[in-house]
């Protein structure tokens, strides 16, 4: 009986395939601001929420910027709405939590990994609190999180994405 339930389960691993990882990715550009913000900067945001949902490991490349870079977060908002910051991704006002990473001026590339110690509490008026990443992982999945890059000319950000999950194999 435990040899047939332990062969019953090697075939559903088997048939189930390879893990997913969980993509994540967003185009930033004015045009997405809140208002639009008419710039030549463009961006991309590019992230992978971990197969136990502990962390994301993100990378955030913008350039043409008009102005000078101040701060990148992720934010809790829909589509064409601002919301609360929930996750610094680098700032150049030390304002950030501690081990935040400085801008640096575009072109540019950064990474690094979001875990639940890098939740910050710039939404809790809409209800998600310092540490909560499961809320910030359950915002992206519904597509109401985004990511914005603030500079000197337009501090409400100059560019922003809408980020977007999806499943593919790995």
């Amino acid at each position: 009986m435990l040899r047939a339930a332990l062969s019953v389960l090697t075939l559903t691993l088997a048939l189930a395939g390879p893990a997913s990882a969980e993509q994540v990715q967003a185009r930033l550009s004015g045009y997405e601001e809140v208002p639009a913000i008419s710039t030549e900067g463009e961006g991309q945001f590019r992230a992978q929420i971990s197969p136990d949902g502990q962390s994301i490991t993100w990378e955030l490349s913008y350039a043409g910027l008009e102005g000078e870079v101040l701060q990148a977060h992720i934010h809790f908002g829909q589509p064409a709405v601002n919301g609360g910051i929930v996750v610094f991704l680098c700032t150049n006002l030390g304002n950030g939590p501690a081990g935040t990473q400085a801008c640096p001026a575009p072109p540019a590339t950064i990474g690094g990994t979001v875990a639940t110690a890098d939740v910050v509490g710039g939404a809790a008026a809409q209800l998600i609190t310092p540490g909560e990443l499961d809320e910030v992982i359950r915002a992206i999945r519904a597509g109401a999180a985004y990511a914005n890059v603030h500079t000197n000319l337009a501090t409400g950000g100059e560019i922003r994405g809408q980020l977007r999950a999806s499943t593919e194999p790995r």
